[in-house]
């Protein structure tokens, strides 16, 4: 799975219709619906405000939305495009002004298809890794260890806190994580206490 971290946007002209896309970074469907409504009020005599969606990396959720144009022609062609780049929290809305030639439902599907590919031929990706996390509570006199597991797998720090202790959360890749879980045990008797967490993603 893969992620994008800025928007991009492209727009071109088909037989006089103008399609304006826009690919952007979308967490929940309520971040898409502020991103909805921020593009229509920009846009708000647009002939039709077409888009798909791919949110939820643990178990995803995809929508595609036609706006009054010819059922399937619009929002799938947009969110099959995402699918081809197995993208997930993101969205992609595309703009027509609709310029007095009618294009029918193929030259629809490539059209609005078309928007959404233009876009992501700008894009740079991020690839979406799918971790264990773990808090680790520890003295700072034992930061060498912390940093030789850092040196020895392939962690990411999602937060940390320096208090009287040191307590960092760290996502460790999934493969990995019963290696790292057990040299992590084998240091307890340095007061290096370990508390395995939920599952999550971090980009690399």
């Amino acid at each position: 799975m893969q992620t994008l971290s800025s928007t991009y946007s492209h727009t071109f002209r088909e037989k006089g219709s103008k399609f304006i896309g826009y690919l952007f970074p979308v967490s929940s469907k309520k971040n898409f619906q502020k991103e909805l409504q921020s593009i229509i009020s920009e846009y708000p005599d647009a002939t039709h405000h077409c888009y798909g969606w791919r949110i939820n990396p643990h178990k995803i959720e995809e929508f595609a939305q036609d706006d009054g144009e010819p059922s399937g022609t619009a929002g799938l062609p947009i969110l099959n495009e995402l699918k081809s780049h197995e993208l997930v929290n993101c969205g992609c809305i595309v703009v027509r002004y609709y310029g007095g030639t009618k294009l029918g439902k193929s030259g629809l599907i490539q059209a609005y298809g078309k928007s959404a590919r233009l876009c992501l031929h700008q894009a740079s990706f991020s690839a979406l890794v799918l971790t264990q996390n773990f808090r680790i509570t520890y003295d700072y006199s034992t930061q060498s260890e912390i940093d030789q597991l850092k040196n020895t797998f392939d962690l990411k720090e999602l937060s940390a806190e320096y208090l009287e202790k040191v307590t960092l959360v760290m996502g460790c890749r999934i493969e990995q994580a019963p290696s790292f879980h057990h040299a992590l045990e084998q240091r307890q008797h340095l007061g290096i206490e370990t508390e395995k967490l939920e599952r999550g993603f971090v980009t690399l």
